[in-house]
């Protein structure tokens, strides 16, 4: 039987990277001779670009943020012999929000899967519900490590009792002499108390440090260590803060004699040295939410008298004089019971015996023989069927999406509006079209890539916008390099793209200061909105309201201004349209796409069915015009399509390009007919060669897309326009694909 594991792993320091060395090493060297033997390899993820130096049975590793990782993975196992799939699943080691992106890879899978939760959420989001329940439905087992976690599974997130498989969590066996151990660390004259594990706020461990000066004055011998390194993630984002104030708190009691924070990840050995030589552990954690506590079950594996706060795990695995438990947050009832155990020594004993009696049930040798025989009974069951599902969105086509040109052509002003082939044309200045775009793109990206680097150019593209609206709220449009006005008002396109912008913003700010600001002048734009004119600025603007009445539902004096913007839409469509022109104008010219898009956006805030069937009845034409064997073809703009004339094949632009592939994602939003998701692809494939010219436009060297199609062939100038178009395409697809997935 050979096995394909899907998990951190060491020398990354992780505790599910610990789990999963266990877990494969014990199954691997499961061997009786009445069954044939286990083998397997790693498949190993990676956080935040970090790289490790990885034993030899990885074989794979996946970026925790690089979607196209994850589907070549899931090539590799295919191709790789294995029998069955096992998967370590906490949700923060995957990529995606909630960690969407392991299902891909999972729904690729020609192997069985089984599955170990290690956090099983009482009161998750919607993503948190949707991801875990599909990781379920697709798991031939699940194997959970308490009972709370069959309970939640079967009553929250509906999977059948009979795929769950109860193993608790294993320990290693290692058996260390408590005389030897605190002799080895020249504690013999010390009352051990210890917590260990990755510190963070949430484990409370301030409660033990308030409750020892009561318990001190009683017994002056007792030594609190703390070891373990500080939580990556909190490192990262608080550094230290939370271990600063756990010293100020040590020196403000006076307890720097007794209390010693150990900055360590050790190794499993030194760990069982440190349980052997304590006299009690303690778990002291803020709340019941942990469903699983490898600490804890490592404490109680060693023999260890344990004191925990009652969250979920503690209480099954204490129960039965296994250990003790008080209430969160509460130093005086911790103070207690340490002075009621270290005053009896024959109390104190009984409850290590029952625990080490308890712990050597599950000891990896025998937890990971529970494993193999899952994993045996699942191949000897029911052959799987595959059903190779219709592949609508394949993200391993994409390029890895970067924003190396956006950094080029952006300054401490703005975006540059164009560029000579690669490089930024700075004699032409900057253009608010192309900041407000650039705006939603650096938007997007970090909202589902949470991109740091584009959180740092949001401000930028913001701030542009900000120093072009006039006193009235139009806006100026064009800057030279030197920032010089060059218009009083710009065109009512920029306009609407603009209020576009602002109303994504404000749909999806990153913090309050941004929400503020695109509020401030969104409503300072306002009383234009019904002025406009152009039909694409029309459009534009109710892109920008509909999302602004996403998070805002109750503003009804706006969402008239949108049903009033529609309606100007229709009057225009009621007006040009016949049985075989179904469009607003009685030609089809530029950013074609954006004019049902606008309609769709309308229909999903309105209840309303002209406004949902002028959408669909001009997109599906625009679709017979514009897909063509499967391509999107573009209509160009060197002569546009009129009327009852030829169609212009020429000066295709990035710009339709997104409309389409926009359009299309709204589309599906609201129909969920994934029919429109093949569109999109299409459309998108655009940009990488499938259009007239089997050419492509995105220019794999300096990650830029070029201005278009010509009739000489690809216009290598990759000004901000079409850039911007390819990147803001780039995410929908991976939006698509992910909401897809689901």
């Amino acid at each position: 039987m050979k096995i394909a594991y899907i998990g951190t792993y060491p020398p990354r320091e992780c505790g599910i990277g610990t789990f999963t060395e266990d877990l494969y090493k014990s199954m691997v060297n499961d061997i009786r001779e009445d069954q044939d033997p286990t083998d397997g390899f790693i498949v190993a993820m990676n956080d935040h670009e970090l790289t490790y130096d990885y034993p030899e049975e990885v074989k794979m590793t996946i970026r925790q943020e690089h979607q196209r990782d994850y589907l070549s993975a899931a090539n590799f196992i295919n191709l790789s012999g294995a029998d069955i799939a096992v998967l370590e699943h906490e949700f923060g080691i995957f990529g995606g929000k909630n960690g969407v992106y392991i299902l891909p890879l999972l729904h690729r899978l020609e192997i069985p899967l089984m599955v170990t939760l290690h956090t099983i959420i009482k009161n998750p989001s919607y993503d948190q519900k949707a991801v875990l329940s599909e990781i379920c439905k697709m798991a031939r087992k699940v194997v959970v490590m308490s009972y709370k976690a069959i309970e939640f599974l079967t009553t929250i997130y509906d999977v059948d009792k009979s795929k769950i498989e109860y193993i608790e969590h294993g320990v290693p066996d290692i058996q260390f002499s408590q005389r030897q151990s605190k002799k080895e660390f020249n504690l013999e004259n010390k009352k051990l108390l210890l917590t260990f594990g990755f510190i963070s706020p949430n484990k409370g461990i301030e409660t033990v440090i308030k409750a020892l000066p009561v318990v001190i004055e009683k017994h002056p011998d007792v030594l609190y260590i703390v070891l373990g390194k500080t939580h990556p993630n909190v490192l990262r984002y608080s550094g230290e803060e939370y271990r600063n104030y756990l010293q100020l708190l040590v020196k403000g009691l006076q307890l720097d004699k007794h209390v010693f924070f150990l900055n360590e990840f050790v190794g499993q050995k030194e760990l069982f040295r440190y349980l052997s030589a304590s006299d009690i552990y303690i778990t002291p954690y803020h709340n019941e939410a942990q469903i699983t506590s490898g600490t804890l079950s490592y404490a109680v594996g060693a023999g260890s008298a344990v004191i925990s706060t009652p969250y979920w795990h503690a209480s099954e695995l204490l129960a039965d004089g296994r250990g003790r438990l008080f209430n969160f947050h509460d130093s005086d009832e911790l103070s207690s019971i340490l002075m009621d155990l270290l005053d009896n020594p024959d109390l104190l004993k009984m409850i290590r015996e029952k625990a080490y009696n308890y712990g050597r049930q599950t000891i990896w040798p025998k937890t990971g023989n529970k494993y193999n025989n899952v994993a045996k009974k699942i191949l000897a069951g029911e052959p799987v069927v595959t059903v190779k599902k219709e592949t609508i969105i394949d993200p391993l086509l994409l390029p890895p999406f970067s924003l190396a040109h956006i950094i080029r052509l952006t300054d401490d002003t703005g975006i540059i509006q164009h560029a000579k082939f690669g490089i930024p044309n700075l004699k032409e200045g900057y253009c608010l079209d192309d900041n407000a775009r650039a705006l939603i793109m650096a938007l997007m990206a970090y909202r589902q890539k949470k991109d740091s680097v584009s959180l740092e150019l949001s401000p930028l593209y913001l701030s542009y916008i900000n120093y072009m609206q006039n006193p009235n709220g139009t806006f100026r449009n064009f800057l030279s390099f030197n920032r010089n006005f060059l218009d009083k008002t710009g065109s009512e396109d920029s306009f609407g793209r603009t209020i576009w912008a602002l109303g994504y913003l404000m749909c999806n700010a990153p913090n309050d200061a941004y929400f503020q600001t695109g509020r401030m002048m969104f409503f300072d734009a306002l009383p234009n909105f019904e002025k406009l004119q152009s039909i694409r600025s029309i459009a534009f603007t109710m892109v920008g309201i509909s999302y602004y009445l996403r998070s805002n539902p109750s503003d009804y004096p706006v969402t008239e201004i949108l049903r009033n913007l529609s309606y100007k839409l229709i009057s225009h469509y009621e007006a040009n349209s016949s049985a075989d022109w179904k469009w607003f104008e009685s030609l089809l010219a530029y950013d074609n796409g954006i004019l049902p898009l606008a309609l769709l956006h309308s229909a999903e805030i309105i209840s309303d069915e002209k406004i949902s069937q002028t959408a669909l009845e001009s997109m599906n034409f625009l679709t017979d015009v514009t897909i063509r064997d499967g391509y999107l073809s573009i209509i160009g703009n060197e002569k546009w399509f009129k009327k009852d004339g030829k169609r212009s094949m020429f000066a295709q632009q990035p710009v339709d390009a997104m409309a389409m592939v926009l359009m299309y994602q709204q589309a599906f939003q609201l129909t969920k007919d994934k029919e429109y998701l093949n569109k999109l692809f299409a459309s998108f494939m655009w940009f990488l060669g499938e259009n007239d010219l089997r050419m492509s436009l995105y220019d794999f060297e300096t990650k830029g897309c070029c201005d278009g199609i010509e009739e000489y062939g690809v216009n290598r100038n990759q000004g901000a326009e079409s850039t911007l178009a390819y990147l803001i395409s780039h995410l929908t697809v991976l939006q698509a694909f992910e909401e897809h997935e689901k």
